[in-house]
């Protein structure tokens, strides 16, 4: 193993030069009155940092520390107009900077992306109508520019998440970047994120299947005048979701090796949240699986699909998920439901049928069954939001014994007085010794 470079370290006349880290920028340090100084040299060039702290070293051995104040403000000063960086070479650096952020490849794109589309806000006057002047440099960047930005993205059609999740993004980018610019990071300001009560009235809620619609799903699968790509691998990516209310990727790339047919076991390591649950076969899955053994090849039990599921584009960004996810769809549609609707405000439909729904099916059905929520969270996964939205109710039985306690207008809910005179009136009207008028009284005093 090759031995890790040190950070370098060199003396001068007064003070010295140093780096923080291996390979890092440079800082010229020295003290004036017992008290240490630093200032960034702005370059990680030995050369370049060894002239710029020997031009500082006369300034710095001043006796008057307002002179070499007003002296250091004014070599900070050059060094940052040294290195001002254009807006179109932030994100090359930004990329090869080690304390950038490093998400999965595809939210990579979606970092450029989002700056990318900041900076044609910015150097564009007709994008931003705001403010028409065209910048250049990252100094440049304010946090009115910032704000004026946030309100761009409200014209756009996306949903608060997605306004939050750009802004986050670009302040991440500014944060690595804080040394070619000067005061505080321009989207800090908590204003720039929008609040979820914004889109109240607007929200389209992820649907469960009913019963009925996963049979119905199940018969057209075996429908052979329906056409589909993989169709019967298809259907047992199908039967794992419904009875182990897995996501999507952890169906499709289920290897052989975490199915214990034997035991009638699953072994599930979720791709998403990387916990670690374990699902008994229910016996239609455990047929499914039977079948599929059929088409064992490799790692996959769903090979074909799982290949699909894998493809990159020339850049390495997923491609293939989204190709899975359409075949899904078609799925959904065979039986009559429409899979995304619009939604005022939005430009992009939302989806509220998808293969995600066979989770929040498994979850509803679970409650129904009085399933404990600690058993349906060992399954789903301990962090899981579905299960609060069918377990924190306590029941449409018991919501619908509420709702007549306070309606006036319930035919069967009567009060004591109210029965009290019922009974009168049957005793008058009927033979108080008959054993039907008996029955009757119960029934009434008892309601």
């Amino acid at each position: 193993m090759a031995r890790r470079t040190k950070a370098f370290c060199m003396k001068l006349e007064f003070g010295s030069i140093r780096q923080k880290a291996p390979g890092g920028p440079f800082y010229y340090r020295y003290q004036v009155n017992g008290q240490r100084k630093e200032i960034p040299l702005r370059t990680c060039n030995r050369e370049e940092a060894e002239r710029k702290a020997s031009e500082l070293v006369p300034v710095t051995k001043a006796k008057s520390v307002e002179v070499v104040a007003a002296h250091v403000k004014a070599a900070k000063g050059f060094a940052k107009r040294a290195l001002d960086l254009p807006l179109s070479e932030v994100w090359e650096k930004y990329s090869k900077h080690p304390e950038r952020a490093i998400p999965q490849i595809h939210e990579r794109f979606a970092y450029e992306a989002t700056f990318q589309e900041f900076v044609n806000f910015a150097t564009h006057p007709v994008a931003n109508k705001k403010n028409h002047t065209v910048i250049s440099s990252l100094s440049e960047v304010t946090p009115e520019m910032a704000e004026n930005f946030s309100d761009y993205l409200k014209t756009t059609n996306i949903a608060v998440d997605t306004h939050n999740r750009k802004i986050r993004r670009i302040r991440r980018i500014f944060k690595t970047m804080s040394e070619y610019y000067s005061g505080p990071n321009p989207f800090q300001i908590k204003t720039l994120m929008r609040t979820a009560r914004e889109e109240q009235g607007k929200i389209a809620r992820r649907q469960a299947f009913s019963r009925e619609q996963e049979q119905s799903l199940l018969r057209e699968l075996e429908n052979p005048n329906r056409k589909l790509m993989n169709k019967a691998e298809i259907q047992v990516v199908y039967h794992i979701g419904m009875f182990t209310g897995q996501r999507l990727k952890d169906c499709v790339l289920m290897q052989w090796q975490n199915v214990d047919l034997e035991r009638r076991q699953i072994f599930v390591k979720q791709f998403k949240t990387g916990k670690e649950v374990t699902i008994p076969i229910a016996p239609e899955l455990y047929a499914a699986l039977q079948e599929a053994l059929v088409w064992k090849v490799d790692a996959y039990v769903c090979p074909k699909t799982a290949a699909r599921y894998n493809q990159t584009n020339e850049a390495g960004k997923n491609v293939g998920n989204n190709l899975v996810d359409l075949d899904v769809l078609r799925v959904i549609r065979w039986i009559g439901v429409e899979p995304s609707v619009s939604i005022p405000g939005r430009t992009k439909k939302v989806t509220v049928y998808g293969f995600h729904s066979l989770r929040h099916s498994f979850a509803s059905f679970c409650a129904a069954a009085n399933v404990s929520k600690a058993a349906l969270l060992s399954i789903l996964g301990t962090d899981s939001e579905i299960a609060d939205k069918y377990y924190t109710h306590v029941g449409d039985a018991a919501q619908q014994q509420a709702i007549a306690a306070i309606s006036s207008t319930m035919s069967d809910v009567s009060s004591p007085q109210e029965r009290i005179r019922k009974a009168l009136e049957l005793l008058e009207s009927n033979p108080p010794g008959s054993r039907k008028t008996l029955e009757k009284l119960h029934s009434i005093l008892k309601d």
